[in-house]
């Protein structure tokens, strides 16, 4: 899960430098999630979490 495969190093031509530095300072959608129900809890500590289905 995350970015699809190649999303950035796929593109012809492209240096490891200049993927890197096309990156910038991105999140991961699997640390931005994490960060969100983090903040979630913190915000509503008496809801209970979404379970997984």
């Amino acid at each position: 899960m995350g970015l699809p495969e190649g999303h950035v190093t796929a593109v012809p031509g492209l240096s490891r430098t200049a993927q890197l530095k096309a990156l910038g300072n991105g999140v991961v959608p699997q640390q931005a999630t994490a960060a969100l129900r983090h903040l979630l809890e913190l915000a509503e500590p008496h809801r209970p979490a979404a379970s997984a289905a």
